[in-house]
């Protein structure tokens, strides 16, 4: 799809705090959004993603006083995800600072907003988010879930994503919940499914442990990678990871 691999780092917020978690569960307070979101602008991060992980959970908006203190620090685009079911929500988080906007369990529940949004806005301002878990009730093995990974539901992640392409997705965010959080690489059997129905950019995300992790994403048809913990931590940074995938003969920004 790109030319030039991204990379992103991730912020999942709660109660306007960065967190983070194994497979969605048993989050930890992992810092300060608008520190980390300035702190990986100043590393070379191609975008920043800002996901309210709660939101959803309960049901609320997404805070948009953190997402306008954020975009005021980075000057780099700012993907904000959680709590949004309507197109005002949208036009609303755009004027606060947002550049792409994720939507996961409001597009299940009613995937006509897919289009709505795409039509008012543009298909590039809007990312499909995918909470994927491997299920055996599934042809292709892979079933989406709401409600930050909590509830199963009975589509197929695969044809979902294909759906919501002809809906008007612009980007497939997709997370694979078995992997979030183990460090032991991405799910690369995910992100071949998805490479191979999408005509659209595919982020891959969850599991990244290791510098080695990332190229193999790359190669199995990722246009990006998104990382969290490896980066909240210290234990790398994005230009570490740059660097690796440029070793590996990766093109970045």
């Amino acid at each position: 799809m790109t030319l030039a691999v991204r990379v992103i780092p991730c912020l999942d917020v709660a109660a306007g705090r960065v967190v983070k978690g194994v497979n969605f569960l048993n989050l930890r307070d992992a810092g300060d959004p608008i520190e980390l979101a300035r702190k990986y602008y100043e590393q070379g991060a191609d975008e920043i993603t800002f996901l309210d992980v709660t939101a959803t959970v309960d049901n609320r908006d997404t805070t948009y006083d953190v997402v306008r203190a954020t975009a005021e620090q980075v000057f780099i685009p700012l993907t904000v995800g959680g709590g949004v079911r309507r197109a005002e929500d949208v036009s609303r988080l755009l004027a606060s600072g947002a550049d792409k906007i994720g939507v996961n369990s409001a597009a299940i529940a009613r995937p006509e907003l897919i289009g709505e949004i795409a039509d008012r806005f543009g298909a590039q301002v809007l990312v499909l988010s995918l909470d994927i878990k491997r299920s055996s009730r599934t042809p292709s093995g892979f079933v989406v879930t709401t409600h930050g990974g909590r509830t199963e539901t009975q589509l197929d992640a695969i044809e979902w994503a294909s759906n919501a392409i002809e809906r008007g997705a612009g980007e497939l965010l997709v997370n694979s919940i078995d992997a979030d959080g183990m460090k032991t690489g991405f799910d690369l059997q995910l992100i071949t499914a998805m490479r191979e129905i999408s005509s659209v950019p595919v982020i891959a995300s969850g599991g990244a442990g290791a510098l080695e992790h990332f190229a193999p994403a790359i190669n199995a048809g990722a246009d990006a990678v998104l990382a969290a913990s490896v980066f909240h931590n210290g234990e790398l940074t994005v230009g570490d990871v740059k660097g690796a995938l440029a070793e590996a003969g990766v093109v970045t920004r």
